[in-house]
């Protein structure tokens, strides 16, 4: 069994209350029974891609368990490289490939940079295949990006979703060897379908956008009230992807109560 944590939209902007939401999801991570062999993180790590945000980041996030990360529209690829990376400044999208046991995670940049929706590029479409060409034969494989690939009835999020979805959708159709699709983006708990496979979209650590039927827009958009959540994939032996999403009290946990 292999177990990922996904903690995404993290937005840290400097203030104590959305690093404090992401200080509690990491807690409760390091302190399960069965830890999470990487983390992965996706995207929107900080609310307007400063240096300074980024360093507040990358305090926060440290974990002594693999932690992979993707920007999202909210980043800002030079100063994610260098602080999170600790890579030379580039603007060219990051992409990049892990082993994790048996599973190969690999992660795509969506974002445009100075746009809020998602593309992936064509340079992105050549390094995919390449990645998947290079990849086991036989083992399972999870992509993970920012923007979800699919419609998600949000009157927010599908404005400024993935575009061109169905050349994703082809190349994951064709490759048996793709478990599952992972994004943020939404800032909900969303489970649906992507080419045949589990899409699964996780909460965000911030705040909550709801569906069409509950937001009243322009009024009423982000919910600030929910505690932060996070997503656990579970990839078995047979590669079938089971996925819960956790909301973390944060008051603390408060450990498992007799049914």
């Amino acid at each position: 069994m292999i177990l990922l944590a996904q903690v995404s939209d993290t937005h840290f902007d400097l203030g104590a209350r959305n690093a404090e939401r992401v200080e509690r999801v990491m807690a409760y991570l390091a302190d399960l029974r069965r830890r999470p062999d990487a983390i992965l993180l996706t995207g929107d790590i900080t609310d307007s891609g400063q240096p300074d945000q980024y360093a507040e980041a990358r305090m926060a996030l440290q974990a002594d368990i693999p932690v992979y990360s993707i920007p999202g529209n909210h980043d800002d690829r030079a100063a994610f490289r260098i602080a999170l990376l600790g890579e030379p400044a580039s603007t060219a999208p990051i992409n990049h490939v892990h082993r994790v046991g048996e599973l190969t995670v690999v992660l795509l940049d969506s974002s445009i940079p100075g746009e809020p929706a998602g593309r992936l590029t064509d340079e992105t479409y050549d390094w995919l295949r390449g990645a998947l060409a290079d990849a086991p034969a036989d083992g399972p494989i999870l992509l993970a990006l920012h923007h979800p690939p699919a419609h998600l009835f949000s009157p927010v999020i599908d404005e400024i979703s993935l575009m061109e979805p169905d050349r994703l959708a082809e190349i994951v159709a064709a490759d048996q060897r793709i478990v599952g699709v992972v994004s943020g983006h939404a800032h909900s708990s969303v489970a649906t379908t992507f080419a045949g496979r589990p899409l699964l979209v996780a909460p965000s650590t911030a705040s909550v956008l709801g569906g069409e039927w509950e937001l009243d827009l322009p009024d009423h958009v982000m919910d600030y009230a929910p505690d932060p959540a996070v997503a656990l994939h579970v990839i078995d032996e047979n590669n079938r992807m089971t996925t819960y999403f956790r909301s973390i009290p944060m008051g603390g946990w408060l450990g498992v109560q007799p049914l």
